[in-house]
């Protein structure tokens, strides 16, 4: 008769490579999650002059950015005289125009706040807006509309984030 002696059972350790796909996975899900803030908060990739509404006074309307590369027509016949013209709806007054695809040179802008969506700037039996207006380099309307070359500013064709205030 053998005696049996319970001595410890030897266990090896396999170690099972990790799959390539769950490998990929793995890494493709932490260089995502590495660049989560930069996609999260980037601003629009294409270049183009990226333009800021200020002083809105409320969230009724439309903002309307004209977007001029000549004195010809500026800033009251942008229907028929501007090179680009967005339309955007207000909310929470808060507006932004992006312009993209635009050559380099020499613009200005002009925005109106069209708050009963006529598609025009409405004044009153004096002539003086009844809706916000605003030009590029916060130039001023004392008189009547400020001149292009006072409004003017040079784009070189990369990303230009600018900040029109309006006034009312």
């Amino acid at each position: 008769m053998k005696k049996i002696m319970n001595e410890p059972a030897i266990v090896k350790k396999v170690k099972r490579p990790i799959p390539r796909g769950v490998r990929c996975l793995a890494l493709y899900a932490v260089l995502m999650f590495a660049h989560l803030p930069a996609i999260a908060f980037a601003q629009t990739a294409c270049p183009g002059i990226h333009v800021k509404i200020l002083n809105i006074r409320n969230s009724t309307g439309a903002v309307a950015c004209a977007l001029f590369e000549s004195p010809a027509g500026f800033p009251t016949e942008f229907l028929h005289s501007a090179t680009n013209i967005m339309i955007i709806k207000v909310r929470n007054t808060q507006a932004r125009c992006d312009f993209e695809d635009i050559a380099p040179g020499t613009y200005a802008l002009a925005v109106i706040h069209d708050e009963n969506m006529n598609g025009k700037l409405d004044t009153n039996f004096l002539g003086i807006p009844t809706e916000g207006y605003g030009f590029s380099n916060d130039a001023t309307a004392l008189f009547g509309a400020p001149s292009f070359p006072v409004s003017c500013f040079q784009y070189d064709g990369h990303n230009l984030d600018m900040t029109i205030s309006l006034h009312y």
